[in-house]
């Protein structure tokens, strides 16, 4: 058993004080590990574009040391999508900090639509899939992916290969999206047998005469597929509760991967 905590929140500036303020109220709860959103520790990626690189660099690297002195502080593992620059090129991550160490995941597959082109802007190499972050803490494996690779079943696969008990998944999900996101979350979890915890993004974005308006709904969904906890539309923080023989149980019960192994 574990309590985890995700966050939902919009972009945050260089102040550390809104971020302690909950990493604190989460260590009262005794949460022992964060799940942040994407473009939280960055501005949205549609602002990013218009941004000079050293100024995306500078923001991504004061926000870094901030999460990794939060870890340390709380002592909590931390796990937050940052934009990582290296020679001058921007690269979608996931980092995953505790007191003592940093990992990072780069997202694979990104979102190319023509309203929101991310492979385009991003330097992310395009290369044969590989397995997802996956560590195990106070006992219970976790996995985590970028929010748009959700969609792809070969991580689910390699989730199940790794034994995995609980996908952490960051997003922006945004327009009007809500109920399928919450579909797609949902089946996935009953499918695999493992809990979701999902960080949504909250806030809007203005481009032209168009609002973005990212619309929250972090939860956490349980190995048979229902909604546990939800946040709403605001700025907020969730702890949830984890059991790893919760999804043994299920597993046991619905039998689907003891189905493929028989013929594998």
């Amino acid at each position: 058993m574990i309590n985890l905590a995700a966050l939902q929140m919009p972009t945050q500036g260089m102040d550390p004080k809104s971020l302690e303020h909950y990493f604190k109220t989460a260590k009262a709860k005794e949460a022992k590990l964060i799940l942040l959103g994407e473009y939280v520790l960055n501005h949205f990626f549609k602002e990013l574009e218009k941004m000079p690189v050293n100024m995306i660099k500078d923001q991504s690297d004061h926000h870094l040391a901030m999460i990794k002195e939060l870890s340390r502080t709380y002592e909590m593992v931390v796990v937050a999508p940052i934009v990582l620059v290296k020679n001058r090129k921007c690269y979608k991550a996931v980092v995953k900090v505790t007191p003592k160490s940093t990992h990072t995941y780069y997202q694979q597959i990104l979102i190319d639509y023509g309203h929101w082109d991310e492979a385009k802007f991003f330097a992310n190499e395009i290369k044969p899939l590989e397995d997802p972050l996956v560590f195990t803490h106070e006992g219970v494996r976790f996995g985590v992916i970028g929010g748009f690779e959700l969609h792809f079943n070969h991580f689910f696969d390699r989730l199940n290969a790794r034994d995995v008990d609980v996908l952490l998944l960051p997003t922006a999900a945004t327009f009007e999206s809500h109920n399928r996101w919450r579909e797609i979350l949902k089946t996935r979890a009953f499918l695999h047998n493992i809990y979701i915890l999902r960080a949504n993004r909250v806030g809007e974005y203005l481009d032209k005469s168009i609002k973005w308006k990212f619309y929250g709904d972090s939860m956490l969904v349980t190995p048979t597929g229902e909604v546990e906890n939800l946040l709403e539309d605001k700025e907020s923080l969730m702890v949830v509760t984890v059991e790893r023989k919760e999804v043994r149980e299920a597993k046991r019960i619905w039998g689907f991967e003891k189905q493929l192994k028989k013929r594998y």
